[in-house]
């Protein structure tokens, strides 16, 4: 725990309780009610422990599990979540009442507190409904099965983009797509899955080069999906789409996303072609994709590096100036082959948090000026914030999505419980390797990489996240803890990943407690909006 972490438990008060502490202690027994609730929500619940929790303090109420975290831009005041992620910000005056049982009724800070379920006078088990009902709400990804399934067609890329995370291979290099067999084996998980819904996505190296291999996917899938809903996708640079690719992912309502990464000099520079010219390439075929398959399906990605960092508004600027209404700008991977790049390509997660305030004002103030841009990043976490829904964003679960969530079929044949595990098992660490596409489904989901996802799958369960108020709106991402600390396990507090989504749900808050009518406006509209696993918008 740190300093600015409280949880709503005995020992919160960073002591032993003491003699005086003793008589009240139970009201504020956190751990234990978090078992209760998340019981209720996924399991049977027990009205014994209902009863043995239903104390209440000196001020005549009882504590329900909160978490309490100090944030720069709340300006002295803390944020307190409760479990399904509703959230209420108080002094510190108030805080300390809380926690010792003292807060006066009547007041706006007990009704705010009472009102999300963080408090209650003595009648739990309605409130434990509630919450229950709540966190099942928040939690039902947890009961789908894997809903993502990535297929690598191929490992060839005409790129030499200095941030790749995979293992790219030349354009005329034999051996590296996936074989007939192998992609209809992928098949046979893919439909094997529980999941109601289920998303394809294609990913390489660049899988337009394999087009066969999405031709022979898509189309097994589509015959055999029967009643099922099935939504396919690809991230391209779109160089090798041609008219009749196109009329085939148009007819399949395939969502696009192209990776442009800003201004032609800053695009150029990082994902250099031979020949030149790459983003007017790239352009090209996000014009033929528009026409054919309509711009509503076709999205870019914008991976920061650090060419890009001192150039935000400019960044945005290109975007949206290039016809794209929903942006997503995202950091340098610590994974695989990016990690060699590092000195060339990385930066510190300060400098990546700046570059993103100053660039998600100018897409406020964009929306402000009548044009309606989004950052789609942002929509997520304030879907998280702000509504009673997950996102569906894999790398924002508790349980994790790893391997629950979505599986990835390489190239060879090999499946791994998320992409990142991949480009992991690119750079020799198969420890993410659940099996070979061959095996049942039922198998690969009991392998020792399950097992070792496990351990650091459950955010609430983690060093430095078990008593942090953000945890609700976060996620566990065991894989990049493995790959940035050497253990799915690690203490979250010192790694980028906590850094950047403490940064970004402060950026946020500060945003929504201090901005004016039209930019709350506009971050709620971004939140009530629909997201799929990859963060992009749903239409």
């Amino acid at each position: 725990m740190t300093p600015d972490g409280f949880s709503a438990s005995a020992d919160a008060f960073g002591e032993q309780p003491s003699n005086a502490q003793l008589s009240h202690a139970r009201w504020n027994d956190g751990d234990a009610w978090r078992n209760v609730i998340a019981t209720a929500a996924l399991g049977v619940g027990s009205s014994t422990l209902r009863s043995r929790f239903a104390s209440r303090g000196p001020g005549g109420f009882g504590l329900l599990p909160v978490r309490s975290t100090r944030l720069p831009s709340l300006s002295g005041r803390l944020l307190v979540t409760n479990e399904a992620g509703e959230f209420a910000l108080l002094t510190e005056a108030e805080h300390a009442a809380l926690l010792d049982g003292t807060l006066p009724r009547g007041t706006a800070a007990y009704d705010a507190l009472l009102a999300r379920h963080m408090i209650h006078e003595g009648q739990v088990a309605v409130p434990l409904r509630l919450l229950a009902t709540k966190l099942r709400t928040k939690k039902a990804f947890v009961l789908e099965g894997p809903s993502l399934h990535i297929m690598v067609p191929t490992l060839r890329c005409d790129h030499s983009c200095g941030y790749c995370q995979v293992s790219r291979r030349r354009m005329d290099e034999a051996g590296y797509d996936m074989s007939p067999t192998h992609a209809l084996a992928a098949v046979d998980r893919i439909l094997e899955s529980p999941a109601k819904a289920l998303t394809v996505e294609f990913q390489g190296g660049e899988p337009l080069l394999a087009f066969d291999v999405i031709q022979r996917v898509t189309e097994e899938v589509t015959r055999r999906a029967a009643g099922r809903s099935v939504t396919f996708s690809m991230t391209s640079t779109l160089h090798h789409l041609t008219p009749e690719i196109a009329a085939f992912l148009r007819d399949h309502a395939f969502q696009l996303s192209a990776s442009i990464d800003g201004p032609a000099a800053v695009h150029d520079s990082n994902r250099p072609v031979p020949g030149g010219n790459s983003l007017a390439k790239t352009l090209q075929g996000v014009a033929l994709a528009r026409e054919v398959l309509g711009p509503a399906n076709v999205a870019a990605i914008t991976t920061v590096t650090r060419s890009g960092l001192e150039q935000p508004e400019a960044m945005v600027n290109a975007l949206v100036s290039l016809g794209f209404r929903s942006l997503f700008l995202r950091s340098v991977s610590p994974f695989g082959f990016a990690v060699r790049s590092a000195r060339r390509t990385g930066y510190d997660m300060a400098a990546f948090l700046a570059f993103y305030e100053r660039a998600l004002r100018r897409i406020l103030e964009l929306n402000r000026g009548g044009l309606a841009v989004e950052e789609a990043y942002a929509a997520v976490l304030l879907r998280h914030m702000l509504t009673p829904f997950h996102s569906g964003y894999l790398d924002l679960r508790s349980p994790a999505g790893a391997g629950l969530g979505v599986l990835v079929y390489d190239h060879d044949g090999s499946v791994y419980a998320s992409d990142e595990g991949r480009m992991l098992g690119a750079t020799g660490d198969p420890t993410f390797r659940l099996g070979a596409v061959t095996e049942p489904l039922a198998q690969l989901m009991a392998s020792a990489a399950m097992e070792t996802l496990a351990r650091g799958g459950v955010a609430e369960e983690q060093p430095g996240c078990r008593d942090c108020a953000l945890v609700p709106w976060c996620g566990s991402d065991p894989v990049h803890h493995h790959a940035t600390a050497g253990d799915v396990a690690a203490d979250r507090l010192s790694s980028d990943f906590c850094q950047r989504h403490m940064g970004l749900f402060d950026l946020l808050l500060g945003l929504l407690e201090h901005g004016d009518a039209a930019t709350r406006d506009v971050l709620l509209s971004w939140a009530t909006r629909r997201w799929g696993t990859d963060g992009a918008p749903l239409a």
